[in-house]
């Protein structure tokens, strides 16, 4: 599976504060990265959030691009606390409107591992 972030739109549509844009012939429409990044696997959605925004707070990926990019990779890895911990992480980094859901990824996360 491509990574979305290895896909030219990803980094033409969203921009990246860490390297130049490459040069790129493709048309880049935000729906061709949306596409990309709903059907790549978990692996490359983190990859992909990893480098673009290395410290979750800065970087040029649009906050409902990080919310969608972890609610994929959770909908695959659904018993990974961390992975919990570190999505809940970002809907806290970004405003109060998702604070009950960031509470309840972690109380999910804390459940996984009592058990």
């Amino acid at each position: 599976m491509v990574s979305p972030y290895d896909n030219p739109p990803s980094r033409s549509v969203n921009g990246d504060e860490y390297r130049p844009t490459p040069a790129c012939g493709q048309e880049h429409r935000e729906h061709y990265f949306v596409e990309e990044l709903t059907f790549a696997d978990a692996d490359a959605t983190l990859s992909m959030l990893r480098e673009l925004c290395p410290n979750l707070v800065d970087g040029q990926l649009p906050v409902w691009i990080h919310n969608l990019a972890y609610r994929l990779v959770l909908l695959q890895r659904p018993d990974e606390p961390a992975l919990l911990r570190e999505a809940a992480q970002n809907l806290w980094l970004h405003g109060p409107d998702w604070d009950d859901v960031a509470a309840e990824l972690v109380r999910q996360a804390e459940e996984l591992e009592a058990r």
